[in-house]
Formats: C-alpha cells, structure tokens, sequence
C-alpha cells in the first residue's frame, strides 16, 4: 500500500495544541470542564500507547488465542461502563456485561463463520473492538432510559398490573421505548453514512491507500454488524433487567431514588 502519510510523534505531541485551544474555550466560557477535558486527553494518549505496545505483542506471539482474550477482557470492561447506565437497576452491570458479550460475540462469530473477514489477530482485534463499543453504547442507553421509565412511570405501571396484566406486558411499551431509544443512533447513522460523513473504517483503508471501493465494501460490513450488535446487546440488556425489576408475585419493585 502506497501514499500513506503517519504522523510522527512530533506531530502527536504538536496536536496537543488543538487540546489546548479546546481548554481555553472551556475555560473562558466557564464551563468547569478545563481539568477534565486536559485529563481525558492525557489519560486517552496514555491509554492508546499502552494498548499499541500490548497490540504489539499479541500480533506478534499470541496469535488468535491473544485476539479473542483482549476481545474477553474488554466485553467485560464495556459491560462495566454500560452498568453504570443503570445505576440503580437490578443486577445492571451484570446485565450489560451479558448483553454486550451476547451481542458482540454472536456478532462476531457470524462475521468469522461465514469468512466475512479474516482470522487474523490484527483483524479480529480492531473489528471486535468497534463490535463491543457500538455493543456498549446501546446497552447503556437502553438501562439508562429503563431506569428513568421504571421510576417516572411507575404509576401507569402498576395500573396495568392492577388490571390483571402480567408483567411483561405491564412494561412491554417501556421495554420498546428503551429499545428504540438505544438503537436510533445506529440507524440514524446507517442512513446517512457516506453523505455526511466518511466512518473511521472506510476513512482509515482510505488513508492506508486502499481503493476506494474496496474501503467501501469493508465500510457496508462494518455499518451492518454495528447494527446486528446494538440491537442484540439492547434488547439482551433490558430483558434481564425487566425480569429483575418484577419479584415472583408480578410486583415492581422499589428503586432507589435518583441522584
């Protein structure tokens, strides 16, 4: 591949001063966000450095084994992220964690078993990191908005179990609500993919100097298992929380009060 221009780590150190222009708006518009904008940039290099060293290694001595345990290890770490959504549901972490790992490994296993793409560690490593994050993203959106229905709704809730309704379908309009809350991000960006944007996977074969139409067709793969992964990973998420949210009798529980 030709035409492929890196920056060195001169110019990652110059591009602090974006970093820095960003800071000082922050800080004149007294956003108090100056400390953690400066932070975030700082810990994400660091992060991004250690992660290529680690990459380094896999690539080089653990092969497939090595890919699908950094792909394990950071189900885990976004079911994590995604339970904090949820503060305050039952069993939240433990339901994220599981529905990113049901949405990000079926996901995955389908683009291998069909020999969509390669099994190469250092194919299988960054396509399951996208997988994982889209993944992530929709399971918290959809606890997060389970969270505020089961506590602002609560009313219209237990009138549909005091109808006789039982409940799964005393919660169903809330459970769909959460759902396409969780899964428009991804369809909204599907639509407009290529229009507006040019998405990271088709931008970066396109840097890399790979036809163009080659890099779209990557780019189509991509678009499509985000969408296969948000809506497993959602719809896992919120169906164990909605059974954790009723105790035997068909009753909803008390939820802590938000902060």
């Amino acid at each position: 591949m030709t035409g492929l221009s890196v920056p060195s780590w001169g110019g990652v150190a110059a591009s602090l001063l974006l970093i820095a222009l960003t800071a000082a708006v922050a800080y004149r518009q007294r956003l108090h966000l100056t400390r953690e904008l400066i932070t975030a940039s700082l810990r994400a290099g660091a992060q991004l450095a250690a992660v290529g060293v680690l990459l380094l290694v896999i690539f080089a001595h653990t092969g497939l084994p090595g890919a699908f345990g950094w792909v394990t290890i950071m189900i885990l770490l976004a079911g994590q992220v995604a339970g904090r959504r949820g503060t305050g549901l039952p069993r939240a972490r433990w339901a994220a964690t599981l529905g990113v790992a049901v949405g990000s490994l079926v996901t995955l296993a389908t683009l291998l078993g069909l020999g969509i793409i390669s099994t190469q560690a250092r194919v299988v490593v960054p396509i399951g990191g996208m997988i994982v994050s889209g993944a992530m993203q929709a399971a918290g959106v959809a606890l997060r908005r389970l969270r505020e229905d089961a506590q602002q709704a609560r009313p219209a809730i237990e009138a549909r179990l005091c109808l006789g309704l039982p409940a799964r379908d005393a919660f169903l309009p809330h459970q769909r609500s959460a759902l396409r809350t969780a899964l428009l991000p991804a369809i909204d960006s599907t639509k407009v993919v290529g229009l507006i944007s040019l998405p990271g996977a088709m931008t970066g074969l396109i840097l890399a100097g790979v036809d163009p139409l080659t890099a779209i067709r990557y780019q189509i793969v991509v678009m499509y298992m985000l969408l296969a992964a948000t809506a497993l990973a959602a719809l896992t998420a919120a169906r164990l929380v909605e059974h954790a949210l009723f105790d035997h009798a068909h009753r909803l529980i008390p939820l802590p009060e938000p902060h």
